[in-house]
């Protein structure tokens, strides 16, 4: 390194008057302001990955060093090694994609992406996987605002701002063409050996610590967020350059359909983060759902989601195949549940009050409670989940046919949980009522979350009293699931979208609730009075997203060789023989190559 002022490195022959730095009695701020340390690109590189190895990866050193004793010589040395792997890696990668006109821009973002990325993963304990990553990309606005408190811009000054400003202070040293790409070439190797080196060094506790925990990886900053963002933009421009595949081509009315005298409607409400550990029904200490606890529903103790995230579990819950056979790529490239219902001739409409319908209901019909244009469901620009309902009545006075209505809820989505329900709602005290999760205590981040369950619970009473109201001219059904759960501070975990595999129960285990009324299981073509005893027979044992897809088919009787009765939770209720998978022997189905 070379510190040199700016009289010592200006050209041969300027005046150096024409530098004010160069007046006699310049300050020494002045002075100090204007010099400059000349690095080349590869000891910045060096400098910036050093830097995040130590300040940005915390929550990677304490995952991969977990168990082992701090006192052993053991520990450090792996410790060491895993230190020179983490700042070999990012020599690497930033080495690959910089130059001398370049490293300064391309360090400067990421330093601020490293920032922002270390912050949730030090918060909430968050991987930055490919699915996390498709989740951050897809997040609408507002949610992401919530995320923004000043916790977060202290540490992005800290992480991001004191670094851009040290960057300020550095010039790239040049060199001729021919000595740059060989002294690149000789720093790429030598990184390359580093990584040998290390990995050689503690290869057994390495790779078994990869196979038993190949979620660390996620950890890495910002390798992570690198792979995760290529992985992502990969997978989309792939989906982009083919159309959605059909599925379901023979998708038709079952007999019922022609004997129905009535409209027939089914609402299928997608929950947001309700978790089914703090369900009233399912036994929560709170009552947390007084309202349906007056209906007659039957309530599902134990499910499960095929995702922690929306980006996940929404187009697996209306996929056929969901977690059982999980392939994310297939799922993405096909369509879903929504368009057999409409190929075999349902009205089918999504109304959204968060981040949309993930391309579940691409090409379908559809509209947001933002659109609605009531300015008393959006207070302050965020909408209340009843405008997904505040016009059902209204809309089953003019179905007909039959009907499925999507209404996907903000739900319990947080950190800002006291934002999702109105002031009547706060019966849970003291509440957290802050942006920031780590300015409440775990009682009071339970209080808010509860009072949002306590919300979703009035909105879904609101809909079945609609629907009770026209009963006598609609059949209708209503069926409610939450897309995943959510961490409150156990082991340290908040939020959600933890990798599957590793994921704590309470984010995978979500509420589940279905209600009819008393003409829609015969307007189905099930046997009278089968539908609810049925259904509280299978809500005994455990259930999954995986069911949703073939028993909306069945409460529908639409008959398709998609339909598979072993995961209808209603099949119970066909005669033999007069199953909604009762249609041609023959399906042609076209699916993505794999």
């Amino acid at each position: 390194m070379i510190l040199r002022s700016m009289s010592e490195l200006s050209r041969p022959g300027r005046p150096a008057a024409s530098n004010p730095t160069m007046a006699e009695g310049a300050s020494l701020p002045a002075r100090l302001w204007h010099a400059r340390i000349e690095l080349s690109v590869e000891q910045l590189v060096l400098a910036a990955a050093v830097f995040w190895a130590v300040a940005a990866n915390r929550g990677f050193f304490a995952g991969a060093l977990a168990g082992r004793g701090a006192g052993e010589l053991a520990t450090w040395g792996f410790g060491a090694a895993l230190l020179l792997l983490v700042v070999a890696l990012h020599v690497l990668l930033l080495a690959l994609v910089s130059h001398r006109w370049t490293v300064k821009p391309l360090l400067a973002l990421m330093f601020v992406v490293t920032a922002a990325s270390s912050y949730y993963i030090d918060s909430f304990g968050v991987y930055l996987d490919p699915s996390m990553l498709r989740n951050v990309l897809r997040t609408n606005p507002a949610e992401a605002g919530e995320l923004l408190n000043p916790s977060f811009f202290w540490h992005l000054a800290l992480l991001a701002g004191l670094p851009m400003l040290l960057l300020r202070w550095v010039r790239v040293r040049r060199r001729p063409w021919g000595r740059a790409v060989l002294r690149r070439a000789a720093w790429l190797a030598g990184a390359a050996l580093v990584m040998i080196a290390a990995l050689l060094a503690v290869f057994q506790s390495f790779s078994s610590l990869m196979r038993q925990h190949k979620e660390l990886r996620y950890l890495i900053t910002p390798a992570n967020v690198v792979w995760s963002t290529g992985a992502v933009l990969a997978a989309d421009a792939r989906g982009a350059a083919r159309p959605r595949q059909p599925i379901g081509l023979d998708a038709a009315p079952g007999p019922s359909w022609a004997q129905r005298k009535r409209p027939m409607v089914l609402v299928l409400v997608v929950g947001e983060t309700a978790r089914a550990a703090n369900w009233g029904l399912s036994g929560y200490a709170r009552q947390t759902t007084p309202q349906l606890a007056q209906w007659p529903v039957v309530n599902f103790r134990d499910v499960t989601a095929c995702g922690t995230n929306t980006e996940v579990s929404v187009p697996c819950m209306f996929a056929p195949v969901g977690r059982r056979d999980h392939d994310e790529e297939r799922i993405r490239g096909q369509e879903s549940l929504l368009h057999v219902l409409a190929r075999a001739g349902a009205g089918v409409h999504w109304r959204d009050n968060q981040s949309g319908c993930k391309g579940v209901c691409e090409g379908l019909p559809g509209d947001t409670v933002a659109a609605l244009g009531n300015p008393a469901l959006c207070p302050g620009g965020a909408c209340l989940d009843e405008g997904l309902v505040h016009d059902l009545r209204a809309r089953l006075q003019l179905a007909r046919g039959t009907q499925v209505w999507v209404l996907h809820m903000l739900g319990n989505h947080g950190p800002s949980y006291f934002r999702r329900y109105p002031a009547p709602f706060a019966r849970f005290q003291p509440e957290c009522r802050s942006d920031d999760l780590r300015e409440c205590t775990t009682e009071q981040i339970v209080n808010a979350y509860d009072n949002a369950l306590l919300y979703t619970d009035h909105v879904l009473a609101t809909a079945l009293a609609a629907l009770q109201a026209e009963s006598a001219r609609v059949d209708a059904a209503l069926l409610y699931v939450s897309d995943h759960g959510e961490s409150l501070g156990e082991k340290g975990l908040f939020l959600h979208g933890m990798p599957y595999a590793i994921a704590p129960e309470v984010q995978k285990r979500v509420p589940m609730v279905f209600w009819a009324s008393p003409g829609f299981g015969p307007a189905a073509g099930l046997a009278p009075g089968c539908l609810e005893a049925e259904l509280k027979r299978k809500a005994a044992g455990p259930v999954a997203h995986d069911h949703l897809f073939h028993t909306v088919l069945g409460l529908l009787d639409v008959r398709t060789a998609l339909h598979e009765p072993a995961w209808d939770l209603a099949a119970g209720c066909r005669a033999a023989g007069a199953g909604a998978g009762a249609g041609p022997a023959v399906q042609t189905v076209v699916t993505p190559a794999r």
